[in-house]
């Protein structure tokens, strides 16, 4: 996976990048909020982006709006870095849109568990994404029986889009995936015994 370390100073950013990429993280650096926002835009296998508080160009939390308001953009994990840590600033960067908040001097031990939660967030978003791709798959398959079905007045049998005939309940299982179990409603009972009782 592919992470953003977005920071003017040149140090932190050296020292973070090398960390993440200790952690198996491909990382792409940026020394100031325009720079950051152009790879963010250009990049969407950036997936965890790690965003100075006070750059040039655009601030992590202005960066972390712009995200936010990006319905195109695939899910990205924000987390701010800053030296700013008090309660008032905490919330102001999860306001911001946020994912999480680092406080410098950062603890590796920290980060590291930080940025675990941040990637299996990801791959849960990934996960849902996924199942809601199956089901709106399903979803087209169901609406498939939608529209005019031409049936057979006499057996029942219903004309396929490839111009063959099947018993309908073979079409609708292999449509919908309803699976169809037979017996006899009290109507046809009825006149199968009246049948019988004439024999």
């Amino acid at each position: 996976m592919r992470a953003l370390v977005a920071d003017d100073d040149r140090s932190t950013a050296l020292m973070l990048k090398a960390t993440l990429e200790r952690w198996g993280l491909e990382v792409v650096k940026a020394s100031d909020g325009a720079e950051a926002w152009a790879i963010l835009q250009q990049d969407s296998d950036v997936r965890l982006a790690i965003l100075d508080w006070e750059m040039p160009g655009a601030n992590g939390p202005e960066l972390c709006r712009r995200l936010r308001l990006d319905p195109d953009r695939t899910p990205t994990y924000a987390l701010l870095l800053t030296s700013r840590d008090s309660r008032r600033d905490l919330i102001a960067g999860l306001d911001a849109g946020a994912d999480d908040y680092v406080v410098k001097p950062f603890d590796p031990e920290e980060l590291r568990a930080r940025v675990h939660v941040g990637l299996r967030v990801l791959a849960l978003q990934e996960r849902l994404a996924d199942r809601v791709a199956e089901l709106q798959a399903a979803l087209a398959k169901v609406k498939q029986l939608q529209g005019l079905l031409p049936i057979c007045s006499y057996c029942k049998s219903v004309r396929t889009d490839q111009n063959y005939w099947e018993r309908v309940e073979h079409y609708v299982a292999q449509h919908s995936g309803i699976q169809f179990s037979h017996g006899i409603c009290p109507t046809c009972f009825d006149a199968v015994m009246s049948e019988l009782d004439r024999t």
